[in-house]
């Protein structure tokens, strides 16, 4: 064995595999559309806490989904290794709102249709997909759930807030009711009409009524 052959290797058979144009390319593409993606994130966020980190780590993941499968088309060997290191990441991180899920596998999905040499269809479909997130994500309606809290000081009071409370709204349901001596507190899920709240403020002066609250919540009601 000579000390050519030390170095003859498949490693170093792989440093051409790839052109610099179509890794510079294929990683400044990832950026822009990665950029793209963060600002229709930023754009459409309607959480409880922005947070800028997610934002990052939607570009991140874009480029690193992008020179992962530009390695992987490369060799087929290293895409078998590939998945079989892939296998073992665990994600302990817990999504908190179900729309970055979406931006989480939009990513993904250009970063894999970029390196595949599909530029067309990545660019189109982001472009698409945040047209579509832009007009229905921050879609606000009326119709969306609202709990009011009431809290009264006896059944008489309660049941003419009740009253109020229904010719007011269009769907009125109680979900819960907490009874103490001299007081009752009325939990109950409410579509509103339209999105004035002015209600709320004739319902805390009603006689007997000691505070009314008016809470917008995502439909999950925990009791």
């Amino acid at each position: 064995m000579t000390f050519q052959d030390i170095f003859k290797s498949s490693f170093l058979e792989n440093v051409a595999s790839i052109s610099i144009f179509d890794m510079v390319l294929a990683m400044v593409l990832a950026f822009a559309i990665g950029m793209f993606i963060f600002l229709i994130y930023k754009k459409t966020f309607a959480g409880v806490m922005y947070s800028s980190t997610f934002g990052v780590t939607l570009v991140a993941l874009t480029m690193i989904s992008t020179l992962v499968i530009l390695a992987v088309t490369s060799n087929v060997v290293l895409s078998l290794g590939m998945v079989g290191a892939l296998s073992i990441v665990r994600f302990r991180t817990a999504i908190k709102e179900p729309l970055d899920i979406a931006f989480l596998f939009w990513s993904i999905a250009v970063g894999i249709v970029l390196a595949a040499g599909m530029i067309p269809l990545a660019v189109f479909g982001s472009v698409a997909i945040g047209v579509f997130l832009l007009i229905f994500a921050n879609k606000k309606s009326h119709v969306n759930p609202y709990i009011v809290v009431i809290r009264c000081a006896d059944h008489d009071s309660e049941a003419a807030a009740t009253e109020f409370l229904r010719k007011q709204v269009q769907r009125l349901v109680v979900k819960s009711k907490t009874v103490q001596k001299g007081s009752v507190e009325l939990n109950a899920e409410v579509r509103m009409r339209d999105d004035n709240t002015d209600f709320i403020n004739i319902l805390s002066e009603m006689t007997g009524v000691t505070n009314a609250v008016l809470v917008s919540y995502n439909g999950d009601y925990m009791g």
